[in-house]
């Protein structure tokens, strides 16, 4: 009798424990669309479901089992056959967060106590339409202020993206500028485009006050779900990875944690190789001092591709050995446009809103991925200009015949790199002359600079702030502009200069620059 009730004890022990360290759920199809499980709803096979470090794959009842602590994340990884609930801002709910006494108190709000765990965390699908075509907005560093610049990104780009063909969007961090209370009001607005709408992590969206890394994104956490995550489109498999990291100083660095990298790894076990891996990021992969760590993961891949914002330029990098990555072919790093240009600094134009030029003399805006199977392709998109404005021609309206001689041609193409081809005609000419790639600063940012800090050491008024809004940086050296020399022998009178820029993905692009000679 009494190895009966030792056995009976250890076993209700061994239940406890497990209870304790381990989370079940099920992925079902949510025939209804209610977000409930009911009778008759059957679970999905075969769906990955992660808590942030391990991945497991449901069973044929869509059941899964998972660790878990006091502060964990469990998501399912979307599969590309399936779509998950919304929120009213179409904001994705593929997760449940597991934190029974909330997050620690700072300066904005984090999440509140979750209590005990649920009997079964259950992650509701339902079937969509396959499209291994399709295209996706991508914004990032939207960085607002306060509510007037919450309406300079509705005005500027929300309201031109609303009836979009795109799948769906993503934010590559910065959402807001150190303030997370905004959360509710960006989302607002980028919700009205109509689109599921995924975010990552950056370092102007962290928790003032919070005592380390690991609570550095309880607000973000509150409004998204876990700063790390994936999901799946067509033949893509998209990982989204918080790769700020706040040391114990309060100052953050570009860095992927272990449980990142083994999250990275126990996923990718799932994903075939015919896939098109895309990791999204908010610090620039090149500048993460363990990002080999993450290229060792992926660069036996014959497709992979990534994304950042934060420095408030445009770079297209073709990550080699030189940057730890050791595939012959180059790994395509891209650090795609900001919305608020840089900050939402400069001149107001006719509307209220700034210029907001980047740093490198690109105009603010957005940039549109287009898919195709495992093949991918980038358009940047300029805020409130036309599709074919890609780029910035610096040549002068009149000139002598003395000037032609000391003249170069300068021009800015906005999302050009080293794979790019730009090359200039005259009218009357039939061949076409290559310009040289000459990175430097981009001229027509570079006067916008020297106004603005003479407008502020010579005016002294209290209304100029709102006349021109935020200071200036001081222009950044561009890695997109090309540099050449026009015929010396032209003769008087009015000229067309056409020139046209073929990208990496085959794009070509005319601009043109009427002038004339004296």
């Amino acid at each position: 009798m009494k190895n009966v009730i030792l056995s009976l004890l250890l076993a209700f022990v061994a239940h406890q424990s497990f209870a304790q360290t381990t989370a079940t759920g099920t992925v079902y199809h949510d025939l209804n669309k209610n977000s409930r499980k009911e009778t008759g709803e059957p679970g999905i096979a075969n769906v990955c479901v992660s808590n942030g470090k391990e991945v497991v794959k449901t069973d044929k009842n869509g059941k899964w089992a998972l660790p878990v602590g006091d502060d964990t994340g469990f998501f399912v990884i979307k599969p590309a056959e399936y779509a998950i609930p919304l929120t009213s801002d179409n904001l994705p709910k593929h997760y449940y967060l597991h934190k029974p006494n909330g997050s620690p108190s700072t300066k904005s709000e984090g999440v509140a106590p979750t209590g005990a765990l649920p009997v079964s965390i259950d992650f509701p699908l339902w079937k969509q339409k396959l499209e291994t075509q399709f295209s996706v907005l991508l914004f990032s560093d939207t960085q607002t202020r306060g509510l007037t610049e919450v309406n300079y990104v509705t005005r500027d780009v929300v309201e031109e993206c609303i009836g979009t063909k795109a799948r769906f969007g993503i934010s590559l961090g910065d959402i807001v500028a150190d303030d997370p209370n905004l959360f509710a009001e960006i989302n607002g607005s980028i919700g009205q485009i109509g689109v599921p709408w995924y975010n990552i992590f950056g370092n102007h969206d962290f928790n003032r006050g919070a005592s380390d890394d690991q609570f550095s994104d309880e607000t973000f956490e509150r409004y998204y779900g876990p700063s790390t995550y994936a999901f799946e489109e067509g033949q893509v498999a998209l990982i989204g990875l918080k790769n700020v990291y706040f040391g114990p100083d309060g100052k953050y660095k570009g860095h992927f944690t272990e449980a990142q990298i083994a999250f990275v790894k126990n996923y990718l076990a799932h994903v075939p190789d015919d896939k098109l891996v895309v990791l999204l990021m908010h610090i620039p992969i090149v500048i993460c001092d363990n990002r080999k760590e993450i290229f060792q993961l992926i660069e036996k891949r014959p497709h992979t591709f990534s994304t950042s914002g934060h420095t408030h330029t445009m770079i297209n990098f073709w990550v080699d050995e030189k940057y730890g990555w050791t595939n012959a072919a180059p790994h395509h790093h891209f650090v795609n446009a900001t919305i608020s240009g840089s900050w939402w600094c400069g001149l107001k134009d006719e509307t209220g809103i700034p210029h907001a030029t980047m740093n490198d003399g690109t105009p603010n805006g957005y940039s549109i991925l287009t898919f195709d199977g495992n093949k991918y392709a980038i358009r940047f998109k300029a805020a409130r200009r036309p599709d074919d404005y890609q780029m910035n021609i610096y040549w002068s309206d009149e000139l002598s015949k003395t000037e032609l001689d000391t003249t170069q041609l300068r021009v800015n193409v906005f999302a050009g790199s080293t794979r790019s081809k730009v090359e200039f005609q005259l009218a009357g000419q039939t061949n076409w002359t290559p310009l040289a790639l000459t990175p430097q600063r981009d001229p027509g940012n570079m006067l916008m600079f020297q106004q603005s800090a003479y407008l502020e050491a010579t005016v002294n008024d209290t209304k100029l702030d709102k006349i021109f809004g935020w200071s200036m940086d001081k222009p950044s050296v561009s890695t997109h502009i090309w540099q050449g020399k026009l015929p010396t022998d032209l003769p008087p009178g009015t000229h067309r200069l056409t020139v046209r820029t073929t990208d990496a993905f085959g794009k070509t692009y005319t601009s043109y620059r009427i002038f004339r000679v004296r």
